[in-house]
């Protein structure tokens, strides 16, 4: 490709409504332009970019087994109505309407078109085990769309579906996925962890996300440094603290807390480490009729650490938080607890299920709530100020320096961005829409099935969020929308340069060396400037000076500094340096 033959638009400032690097330097370097909210058009040098993670992520599940196929875009209602999810999925899912009436969707997800499909052609245990696959455009009506398209309302993702006969089956296949995974990311040059997710409302009990590290990230990710143990901070399992309890070695005292209302306050106050201090959640879960109407409530008090916060995943899977919850309302917390939220305790309560966390199961002589405006608690113990909780479970987040769950050393965190996710789902979807298949003896069983998502257009922001500085993107080659770029300085005024560039640009395309010859005559620095901005990782400047000594200036795109090649031994330096 010649640069004169392409469309470069590149721009000196980013949009004011540019929030995040990806998003700013994507606009600069004209591989996005906006088109409506949460809505962009894909530019050329943008889709070079996707169409290679498309290709790797193509053959990876090619290669591992799968099967592609292409689903729509707009999928009929009856189909998400067959599994609930046509009613249940909130505004984000784009409804609308043929002109005879008909509901459709704008596909968020193709769970339930690709079951339909299974369920017509997948009738006998012979043709098992199938993953299908397809790479497509997904719409999701985000109320506030942001961070260009990193969480946009229109995208690009691949789907896979596997469909086998048993759960051992499926666990093969869920393994050959992740693996895929693996060999995607590490392919594509990203530094990246595979860690264990909680698997949520969509069910099964296998899960893991693969998370580009990046500073930017939205996602905390907790790791063992010298364990390979890994999980999103929804599942990290905070362990409780070793040793038995200590004795109780104070007296409880009513103490006064005038408009300290905060723990960090209250441990400011009284002069105590915000560690011994005990934070009080007031949540509800209510019972229904089979109209929805609510029939009763139960509160529940949630104690965590001071210093800790409450991992609301973790609540949910509390018996009797399972089916929902929601923190409780201030007329609920002043019915129960007789005060007014900022002082609350778990002393002296009635009808209300209180569950302590493992770290405040073993505290001792800790402070609390008194139940009263303006008062807390010091020296509180369980078993002589009041009852045992009634659950102790692991219900906060886990911080750095936590021991971690394997026991080979303590957690640590690092940010990262969810590109890739791999479930287990059982038979949710098989048993909704009775997807079975006839086994050895005749008998109709339901598909065990598995789901594994890629975001494309995500992964593509994800990668600038890792690889930038202060000039512009750093691809990795294999993403790269070119991986080398031909700079001649004076081209269009040097028969020696233009010969030379021409030379070596037709002797890379040979080698199929991704390659594109920048010959605009524009001036070294504005020409340098582009292709920086845009990040393609190998650069090679020839100039009449230079080859008049018979040389060549390369410099990778994090190099620091150019380096003088020979002009004949540049091929061969390339050839070293490029990693796809």
């Amino acid at each position: 490709m010649k640069a004169t033959q392409f469309f470069i638009s590149t721009l000196k400032d980013a949009p004011a409504d540019a929030e995040v690097v990806s998003h700013k330097l994507m606009m600069r370097a004209g591989f996005i332009k906006r088109l409506g909210a949460g809505i962009y058009n894909y530019m050329p040098m943008g889709l070079r970019v996707i169409r290679k993670v498309e290709a790797i992520i193509r053959e990876e599940m090619n290669r591992a087994g799968a099967v592609e196929l292409l689903m729509p875009v707009v999928q009929p209602a009856e189909l998400w109505q067959e599994t609930g999810r046509f009613d249940k999925m909130g505004p984000e899912l784009l409804r609308v309407k043929d002109r005879h009436g008909r509901d459709f969707i704008i596909q968020p997800t193709s769970e339930e078109v690709v079951t339909d499909i299974a369920r017509q052609e997948l009738r006998s245990y012979r043709q098992l085990p199938k993953n299908f696959y397809h790479i497509q455009t997904k719409f999701r009506d985000e109320r506030r769309p942001r961070f260009g398209v990193m969480r946009g309302r229109e995208f690009t993702m691949k789907d896979a579906y596997s469909f086998d006969r048993d759960a051992e089956s499926a666990g093969r296949s869920y393994d050959a996925m992740f693996q895929a995974y693996c060999r995607i990311f590490d392919r594509m040059g990203l530094q990246y962890r595979a860690v264990a997710a909680d698997t949520g409302a969509i069910g099964g009990d296998r899960s893991h996300e693969f998370q580009v590290i990046a500073d930017t990230g939205e996602d905390a990710i907790i790791y063992c440094p010298t364990s390979d143990y890994a999980a999103n901070i929804e599942l990290a399992e905070a362990l409780a603290p070793q040793g038995a309890r200590p004795a109780a070695a104070q007296a409880m005292a009513k103490v006064p807390t005038p408009g300290k209302s905060t723990c960090e306050d209250v441990a400011a106050l009284l002069g105590l480490p915000l560690t011994q201090t005990v934070k009080s959640l007031v949540l509800a879960a209510d019972e229904t009729d089979e109209q929805g109407a609510v029939v009763k409530s139960q509160v529940w008090l949630l104690l965590v650490r001071g210093d800790h916060d409450l991992n609301e995943v973790k609540a949910g899977k509390i018996e009797g938080l399972k089916n929902g919850w929601r923190f409780a309302t201030a007329g609920e917390i002043v019915e129960h607890f007789g005060c007014k939220p900022g002082y609350l305790g778990p002393i002296g309560l009635k009808g209300v299920k209180i569950v302590a966390d493992r770290t405040v199961a073993q505290m001792a002589d800790f402070v609390c709530g008194a139940n009263e405006a303006d008062f807390h608690l010091t020296g509180v113990n369980w078993g002589r100020d009041l009852p045992e909780p009634d659950l102790v479970a692991d219900i906060r987040n886990v911080v750095a320096g936590d021991l971690s769950p394997d026991g080979k050393g303590v957690l640590a965190i690092q940010r990262g961005i969810e590109v890739g996710h791999v479930f287990y789902l059982g038979t949710k979807y098989s048993k909704a829409m009775n997807a079975s298949f006839l086994d050895e003896n005749g008998k109709p069983a339901l598909m065990e099935m598995g789901c594994y998502g890629i975001g494309v257009t995500r992964t593509v922001a994800a990668a600038i969020e890792q690889g930038h500085d202060a000039r512009g993107i750093i691809w990795p080659d294999a993403i790269a929308p070119f991986t080398v770029v031909l700079c001649p300085i004076g081209m269009d005024r040097s028969s020696e340069v233009k010969s030379a560039a021409e030379k070596l640009y037709a002797e890379l395309q040979a080698l199929g060396v991704d390659v594109l010859l920048d010959d605009r005559g524009e001036r070294p620095g504005a020409m340098f400037a582009d292709w920086e901005l845009i990040g393609v990782p190998h650069r090679v400047v020839l100039s009449d000076r230079g080859l008049k000594e018979g040389q060549v200036e390369y410099q990778g795109r994090r190099d620091e500094a150019a380096t003088k090649l020979a002009l004949a031994d540049v091929v061969a330096h390339l050839k070293g340096r490029i990693k796809v």
